[in-house]
């Protein structure tokens, strides 16, 4: 085994200790000190390791069909999603931050976004950073198989650079930002100018890469409505028969001012034509009226 891997190894089994949680009246244990790697060395092979055991997770996690399923026709739909995106962000400039919401809770837009993000991070020409800003829910890190560590609301609170909290999933070029520690006043902070602030700092300062932010349900709460007028466009999400023509009414009027892209139409009953109906799930993507 090279010295590499014997600290990859050790770095691992060091994070499985910090995750394991003391007994009463235990010391913590020693700090494991590897001959030959220093403290930035062994920092970063600590890092390597947790990316590498969240990639390994990532590959059992079924809902990542992007990564997992990439021949699916989930996958493929993900693809034209992707392809249709980056015809609509490339036509007067690159807008690359994109809000993807819904309507109402439970239509699967953190699924969506993060397929996303993942079908555009395995393409040669694109990387990506996914936000989760739905800080209520937040839900992506449980689909990537990491942790809700420092991230986006712990940013916002101390004024942090979000490089603070970006890690890399091991995934394509895809970067991560988790939605953080939860907070009483999710609405006010993330329609504060601090937020505006970091929106700005994410945009210019990683212009050359995507900024998927997964964002809470339009209707029930308003940090959406105030985050797509700061994104550059927004992707809805509709999962068939969970939202009445009423509901898309007023979700469609909430995000009057924003840049609406298009929708993604999520569980639908029916097959299009070519589809198998033991699919095991069906995105048609449609591109909205402009």
């Amino acid at each position: 085994m090279s010295r590499i891997e014997d600290a990859l190894k050790k770095a691992s089994a060091k994070r499985s200790e910090k995750l394991r949680p003391e007994s009463a009246g235990t010391a913590a244990p020693a700090e494991t000190k590897i001959p030959g790697v220093d403290s930035a060395q062994a920092s970063f092979l600590e890092t390597a390791a947790m990316q590498t055991e969240a990639f390994e997770r990532a590959r059992g996690q079924r809902m990542l069909v992007s990564m997992n399923e990439p021949v699916s026709l989930a996958a493929e739909e993900f693809r034209k999603l992707k392809q249709s995106l980056v015809r609509k962000t490339k036509r007067s400039g690159f807008q690359n931050t994109l809000l993807v919401t819904s309507g109402t809770v439970g239509e699967g837009k953190s699924v969506t976004a993060v397929n996303l993000a993942i079908s555009l991070a395995q393409e040669f020409d694109h990387t990506v950073l996914l936000v989760d800003a739905d800080i209520r829910s937040p839900s992506c890190h449980e689909l990537l198989c990491m942790e809700n560590g420092y991230g986006l609301s712990d940013c916002l609170i101390e004024g942090a650079p979000i490089s603070k909290g970006m890690v890399k999933t091991g995934i394509g070029k895809l970067s991560f930002l988790s939605a953080g520690s939860p907070v009483p006043n999710v609405g006010e902070l993330l329609a504060s100018k601090r937020m505006h602030e970091t929106l700005s700092e994410m945009k210019n300062r990683y212009a050359d890469r995507y900024i998927i932010i997964d964002s809470p349900p339009v209707l029930p709460f308003a940090e959406s409505r105030n985050l797509s007028r700061m994104a550059d466009g927004v992707v809805l999400v509709i999962k068939e028969g969970q939202a009445s023509q009423a509901d898309l009414r007023d979700t469609i009027e909430a995000l009057q001012g924003s840049n609406i892209l298009g929708a993604v139409y999520t569980q639908a009953s029916r097959a299009t034509r070519g589809l198998s109906a033991e699919a095991y799930m069906k995105y048609k993507y449609y591109h909205h009226a402009r």
